[in-house]
């Protein structure tokens, strides 16, 4: 597969989900992430009943693996940039923990997308979020401005995921956080899979390992590197699972 192929399928798929008025139901390009019944799977990934009716109506397209926002230990008055921020589901958690004295910054590649994510944004008269088009190896964001850097199951859709940390430690403030969730491996995929565009974009073939991942990103310069869910992965591990939800942080020195 060619990164140009791969980004333009990817760049169709999440857009063809963001035009859709309520849900990804019936898609067939998406079978390993569809968003049937966004909010029951959200809360089987660590949201709560009030995170889902805190968010404006739309913004949970049910395309996450974990919650982001919840292990981030955000602050009032901080910077939070979330990196592929979809319909903003997680910038609108990340808004109303931050409040009037924060701002909120999501990117996302796919224009329709963003435009669903200002949409919201607009309807719900949210002042301290904003979203960004750019992709997430090259971000359309200042140098040391950025105190939380969230992202939740996007990085493994990169074709670049070193640059994309290093994007990401060149925007975080000194003594800034990372808080990934992502999917990894396991094990080695069969080649047919790894090769399959569909997978790829499902969240399964662009997949590391998950040593390879956590190696990218201590290579990037972050310290403290390290899974918040290391046990439930060594679990996984045992019983021979393929492919586990990881919860990674790290900080820039």
């Amino acid at each position: 597969m060619e990164n140009q192929e791969i980004k333009k399928e990817v760049r169709a798929v999440y857009g063809n989900i963001a035009r859709q008025s309520s849900s990804c139901c019936g898609s067939k390009s998406l079978p390993e992430r569809s968003c049937c019944g966004p909010d029951a799977k959200s809360q089987s990934i660590g949201y709560s009943p009030e995170d889902l009716k805190s968010v404006p109506d739309g913004a949970n397209l049910g395309l996450g693996c974990g919650n982001p926002v919840a292990l981030a230990s955000l602050k009032e008055g901080e910077t939070v940039l979330d990196l592929g921020s979809g319909a903003g589901f997680d910038c609108f958690l990340a808004a109303n923990i931050v409040g009037d004295t924060g701002q909120v910054i999501g990117v996302d590649m796919t224009q329709e997308m963003v435009d669903r994510a200002r949409e919201n944004a607009q309807k719900n008269d949210y002042k301290n979020v904003e979203f960004r088009l750019g992709e997430i190896e090259n971000l359309p964001v200042d140098d040391n401005s950025i105190d939380v850097i969230i992202s939740n199951c996007v990085i493994n859709l990169s074709t670049d995921k070193p640059k994309v940390f290093q994007e990401a430690y060149r925007v975080l403030k000194p003594g800034g956080r990372l808080m990934v969730s992502d999917m990894v491996l396991l094990k080695k995929l069969p080649k047919y899979i790894k090769d399959s565009v569909e997978a790829y974009v499902g969240c399964i073939a662009g997949a590391e390992m998950k040593d390879d991942y956590l190696k990218m990103i201590e290579e990037a310069g972050f310290n403290g590197v390290g899974a918040v869910n290391e046990e439930k992965l060594k679990e996984a591990k045992k019983l021979g699972h393929p492919i586990f939800s990881i919860k990674v942080q790290a900080i820039k020195p």
